[in-house]
């Protein structure tokens, strides 16, 4: 199998020397090229187009966002986005996954040679990821029109009268995705009336982002979506997203649903992990949950959506066909994790038609 190409596009003259010894230890993986901005790596792309790019987005003369932007109209190529660790840099790398950038790295303003010798593996492996990602699928997504929302329905809609309170507590939806995830949760959050249930979130996302991420969406969506807060309330018409950096779990104050937003080591090679976040859901919500799990790299959620399934939750898994890459989703198929297999245009109608059933 050929090695990936990959032209790394940085007008770091540091990050471009590590990048290129780091990514070509890897024998899966050839550097074709370096570029200090957007406009030298045209040049030196046209002699050699590669499979995938490292792009920063803050250089001179082309901003890595027009780059993108352009690449992506002439010649969809999978794009890893290098971008620091700054509330400016994450506004940014939102724009670039909005515009069909596969995943973000980030890196400090301080010690920034270490940190890449640090971070070698997960440079590398979302490199690979990156040369597996089904681009059209993000393409499509970044240049669809934007979803309408759904129309504004009662709550009967959701819970007819007496059912809920029959209940000892409202359902909760929880959603876990990663790599092209940013696109799929706009898609299925624009779709939700704000008489919906009260949504939990893991997207994997460094921190800093994820604050930037849920204004984003809050500002496009009926629901209210924000980042979560230690102890914030899990309400009808409200999405609350795990902060980056940090595990968010479930939990149950007396006919309420609550978040605890905790520190802790990484699981499945995360943090904020979607296996905590449904084992959480699994244990404090039972069957009065929906379990989502979508497009994204490894098996991180699987283990967690089959707790969920086996304490009677409804549990849903995106489809191959409209994922950027099919990973969590197919190891919680394998693992007999899943009621229904959806395309992701099909989700949100899917959470409400559930709710209204189950009422």
């Amino acid at each position: 199998m050929p090695p990936i190409k990959v032209m790394i596009v940085d007008d770091s003259a540091v990050v471009r020397q590590v990048l290129s010894a780091t990514l070509g230890e890897d024998h899966a993986i050839e550097v074709i090229g370096t570029a200090v901005d957007p406009v030298f790596a045209l040049e030196r792309m046209k002699i050699c187009w590669p499979d995938v790019i490292v792009l920063d987005v803050e250089m001179p003369r082309m901003d890595g966002i027009t780059f993108l932007r352009k690449i992506m109209a002439e010649h969809p190529t999978p794009v890893v986005i290098c971008s620091t660790l700054t509330e400016k840099g994450s506004e940014t790398a939102l724009q670039a996954l909005s515009a069909g950038a596969v995943c973000v790295v980030t890196k400090p303003k301080m010690g920034l040679k270490q940190f890449l010798m640090d971070s070698s593996d997960d440079l590398v492996s979302a490199v690979k990821v990156a040369a597996r990602a089904n681009v059209r699928r993000l393409l499509a997504a970044s240049q669809a029109a934007p979803m309408p929302p759904a129309p504004k329905l009662s709550a009967d809609a959701i819970l007819p009268p007496g059912t809920a309170m029959a209940q000892t507590t409202e359902t909760v939806v929880a959603i876990g995705t990663s790599t092209g995830g940013t696109q799929a949760l706009e898609g299925v959050l624009r779709a939700l009336p704000r008489v919906c249930p009260g949504i939990v979130v893991v997207q994997h996302m460094p921190e800093k982002f994820t604050g930037a991420f849920a204004q984003r969406l809050d500002a496009l969506c009926e629901v209210e979506v924000r980042e979560a807060r230690h102890g914030d309330r899990v309400v009808p018409g409200r999405a609350l997203i795990a902060p980056g950096g940090r595990h968010m779990l479930l939990k149950r104050s007396g006919a309420q649903y609550v978040v605890d937003v905790v520190d802790g080591p990484p699981v499945s090679r995360h943090r904020p992990s979607v296996d905590v976040l449904f084992r959480s859901v699994a244990r404090f919500a039972g069957r009065n949950a929906v379990g989502i799990i979508m497009t994204g790299m490894g098996d991180d959620g699987a283990r967690g959506l089959k707790e969920m399934h086996d304490a009677g939750a409804w549990t849903v898994a995106q489809d191959e066909a409209t994922c950027v890459v099919y990973g969590m989703p197919k190891e919680a198929v394998k693992l007999g994790a899943v009621d229904r297999i959806l395309p992701l245009q099909d989700i949100p109608s899917a959470i409400l038609g559930r709710i209204s059933r189950k009422g």
